[in-house]
């Protein structure tokens, strides 16, 4: 029964907190202080304050807090999962009406719109990237890896998480 009471807890405020972890944290606090009494309002809001202490969204730190404290490393993993339960839910829901509407004349103009939107965004990103690299590491060090980067990507066809891998290594041993 514990575990259905994790996962309702944490899937209810997930799907209702609209706008992401600090939007979930009120409906969570309802949950688990007010309905099932897990907690006092004051551990509640200390929970909250080492969330936002630690790096990473908020609601999958509570969840596997809260999940672990009331079921072990079970209930750690049902919380996780409920709380990322509606999104996956809403992307199942989202992409089936993409490809069942997928030759639809409104669908494809759709989809040619979004394309240089989203072009735009990651060559603005790059851009970002590249400045705050020049101004962190200099612009031999960010051009050698970048160049690097690219013909291990492009040319020879690296696997990116190697081409990561490398370039945290050079970045430990150059420029630590």
């Amino acid at each position: 029964m514990i575990y259905w009471q994790i996962f309702i807890s944490n899937f209810m405020a997930n799907f209702l907190g609209y706008g992401g972890g600090p939007a979930s944290i009120p409906l969570l606090e309802h949950e688990v202080v007010d309905r099932y009494s897990w907690y006092t309002v004051h551990e509640f809001s200390e929970m909250v304050a080492l969330g936002n202490a630690l790096p990473g969204p908020i609601a999958t730190k509570m969840a596997g807090f809260i999940g672990y404290d009331q079921g072990g490393i079970l209930g750690a993993i049902v919380g996780l999962f409920a709380t990322v339960a509606p999104s996956i839910l809403l992307l199942i829901i989202l992409l089936g009406l993409l490809l069942k509407f997928k030759d639809s004349p409104k669908v494809k103009n759709m989809t040619k719109l979004v394309r240089p939107a989203i072009a735009v965004l990651l060559g603005v990103m790059t851009i970002d990237f590249f400045t705050s690299s020049y101004k962190g590491i200099g612009i031999i060090h960010t051009i050698f890896l970048g160049a690097v980067s690219l013909l291990l990507l492009e040319k020879w066809k690296v696997n990116p998480v190697f081409v990561i891998g490398g370039a945290l290594l050079y970045g430990a041993i150059f420029l630590g």
